[in-house]
């Protein structure tokens, strides 16, 4: 194997060997771990951009590796896994940022960090593999090493979250082992292609196992993608901290639902057979259902992680939304949405969390005049629920104008309907509390910030760089380096050639 083949798996590696080194650690040493951790996220981010680059220019990096007979390990960079991977890379970092200064003085760190980058190391493997048995691996492995994460503090409340995500996970993982089995069964090793993988004598002579098999793969990404009626272990898993839930919103689990059924969708079945089949109509109504579902129970959430939470539930279905309109712009929209919803949610978590650290507001309810008193961390929060909403230029509202242009393209104007509604929600659960935050009276006297500007640079940074990027990434979603523009190329080269 070639150095130049070997980059997807230093990739996976260059967490995964690290996280199992800080096992290994004491918790006296912090310095080491913080060191091994942040070095371990510069490591992956440099070797992202070189995957990057090579991408662009039409480079192929693929590892492979023995496994099964007949069946390899693969491990390969397109664009759209590379779409995946360097949201994953930056994230990764700002995440790690923020949990070392959350975490300082709580017990058992080391074991967090460690499942973290292990957590982290099957996202990447999610992200680069090449056909469906290394996407189903990887898959599971991250349902392993999230779960220790969403039980960390062993409360009962922790211990009962974690019993019900294992639930619901665990279901998804066996549906998901079923839809690949029978698809290996009909077809062999099935590597995703561009235009779909399905021969075309297969298509024709098994129409209605391919429509059954369809059916399991997307339950068994529904899960993870949280879509409805598969979603509700994810408001229960908010008895995280803070940086789990955004790695489980933003980053890690969610996200890996997403991408892998847009996979199933263009690189397994291809849209057109897809479209032929009609399972792209029932999964655009389903994610449909879950944006309206979704905004509608975040209306009725007054625990902040729990509106937040919701409203994952229903912007991660933008991007199963986008990609089942099958249509071009539509299809960039949804690509795009899961770098624009992964840096406005994670903002979101981060502020949630400085809230509940320094001054133990939980509460909607309790946010009345709080901006006054942490202007900065409000101020990041106010951008990316402007975001979330649509207000240009923001990075949501690049979203849903791709996806409301693409729906009208696609001759689906109900699309249109779904997104102004939501929208509508989204400013029913967002804005009254940036008003109570700035406009409204304190309810309680707040601590000082002990000559600190509001709460630990650790803790502070992360938000300010994630809400800065979802103002940059919207105001320049024009330029050739912009998420936008690389959601284009994947369109154009790897899904809608």
């Amino acid at each position: 194997m070639s150095l130049h083949d070997s980059i997807p798996l230093l990739v996976v590696l260059s967490s995964l060997v690290p996280g199992i080194i800080i096992f290994l650690l004491a918790e006296e040493q912090r310095t080491t771990r913080t060191a091994l951790n942040l070095a371990s996220a510069f490591v992956k981010l440099a070797l992202t951009g070189i995957l990057v680059w090579g991408v662009g220019q039409g480079r192929r990096y693929e590892t492979r590796l023995p496994f099964l007979p007949d069946a390899d390990l693969l491990l390969r960079a397109s664009p759209f896994s590379m779409l995946f991977v360097t949201l994953s890379a930056v994230l990764w970092l700002v995440t790690t940022v923020y949990a070392v200064g959350y975490l300082e003085g709580s017990p058992h760190r080391s074991r967090f960090f460690g499942f973290f980058s292990l957590s982290v190391s099957s996202t990447m493997g999610v992200a680069l593999a090449g056909n469906l048995l290394t996407f189903l691996v990887f898959y599971e492995m991250l349902t392993l090493s999230t779960y220790p994460l969403v039980v960390h503090r062993g409360t009962r409340e922790a211990l009962c979250a974690g019993d019900l995500y294992l639930r619901y996970t665990f279901l998804g993982g066996a549906l998901l082992l079923a839809g690949v089995a029978a698809l290996y069964a009909l077809v062999g090793s099935l590597e995703f292609t561009e235009g779909g993988a399905l021969p075309q004598p297969v298509a024709e002579q098994h129409r209605s196992a391919l429509i059954v098999v369809f059916v399991l793969l997307i339950g068994g990404l529904g899960v993870k993608a949280a879509l409805f009626p598969l979603h509700a272990w994810l408001p229960v898993a908010m008895v995280a901290p803070a940086p789990v839930s955004a790695l489980l919103h933003a980053v890690a689990v969610v996200k890996a639902g997403a991408f892998g059924i847009t996979r199933v969708v263009y690189d397994v079945y291809g849209v057109r057979l897809a479209h032929e089949l009609g399972v792209t109509g029932p999964l655009a109504v389903l994610a449909a259902t879950t944006i309206l579902y979704g905004s509608l129970k975040a209306l009725t959430q007054d625990d902040l992680k729990s509106r937040l939470a919701y409203s994952t539930v229903s912007q991660v279905s933008y991007i199963t939304l986008g990609v089942a309109a099958v249509g071009t712009l539509s299809t960039i929209g949804g690509i795009v949405h899961l770098v624009h919803q992964g840096l406005m949610k994670i903002t979101l978590f981060f502020c949630a969390g400085n809230l509940a650290e320094e001054l133990g507001l939980h509460r909607v309810s309790e946010l009345r005049g709080v901006g006054r008193r942490m202007p900065l961390t409000m101020g990041a929060f106010t951008l990316a629920a402007l975001g979330m909403i649509g207000v240009p230029p923001l990075a949501g509202f690049v979203t849903k104008w791709y996806l409301g242009v693409g729906a009208l393209e696609a001759n689906q104007p109900w699309v249109l309907g779904v997104l102004i509604v939501s929208s509508l929600l989204n400013a029913a659960y967002f804005l009254p509390i940036l008003y109570d935050a700035w406009f409204g009276e304190p309810t309680a006297t707040w601590p000082a910030a002990s000559g600190r500007a509001e709460t630990g640079l650790f803790l502070l940074l992360p938000p300010l760089v994630t809400a800065a990027l979802c103002l940059a990434v919207g105001v320049f979603a024009g330029t050739p380096l912009s998420p936008l523009a690389w959601a284009k190329l994947i369109a154009a080269r790897e899904f809608l050639p």
